[in-house]
């Protein structure tokens, strides 16, 4: 019973709404307000949840002419909440490396690196000649597998088929 007057209180602001009447979107925020916060609980920081809510009414307005009120409010404001909490997700700053992690890491000097190298090449040729020819082209000609095929001759699957091979002879090789 509960539900059913929240549903008839919602489909009333969105008519409202949708005529632009002003004091509508109060009603808006009220009706919708809890569902909102609910969704909004998993998928934002806690102290993002008010902004957000915030910039889902403010579309709610100014969209208010592309409303179709015979349609639910609530499932258009969860789309433009989850596009909100989208954006807001991404305008936070990357999360930044502690001072401590950032120094507890030694940084691979040059010997390690030319090693490294050398056992690159050296299991690159163990490998058969298609496959590394594919790998070479991929990660040294900086090639999209479709550009290899076509370079190749050789039909796309078998491109794909010969990289994924050769990308796992190269891990055992590689003792990775």
């Amino acid at each position: 019973m509960e539900r059913r007057a929240a549903t008839t209180a919602t489909a009333g602001a969105a008519r409202r709404l949708a005529r632009g009447e002003e004091d509508a979107l109060a009603e808006c925020q009220a009706a919708l307000g809890p569902a909102l916060r609910r969704f909004l609980r998993h998928r934002v920081p806690p102290d993002l949840v008010d902004d957000v809510i915030q910039s889902v009414l403010l579309e709610l307005w100014r969209c208010r002419d592309r409303f179709d009120p015979d349609r639910g409010l609530e499932a258009w404001a969860l789309t433009i909440a989850r596009r909100r909490a989208v954006d807001h997700l991404r305008a936070l700053p990357p999360p930044a490396l502690p001072l401590t992690a950032a120094t507890e890491r030694p940084a691979p000097d040059a010997a390690d690196r030319i090693a490294r190298r050398q056992d690159v090449r050296r299991a690159l040729a163990a490998l058969p000649a298609a496959q590394r020819e594919a790998l070479v082209l991929a990660y040294y000609g900086d090639l999209g597998q479709r550009e290899i095929a076509r370079r190749l001759g050789a039909p796309l699957g078998t491109v794909k088929a010969r990289t994924a091979r050769g990308l796992r002879r190269l891990g055992v090789l590689l003792g990775a």
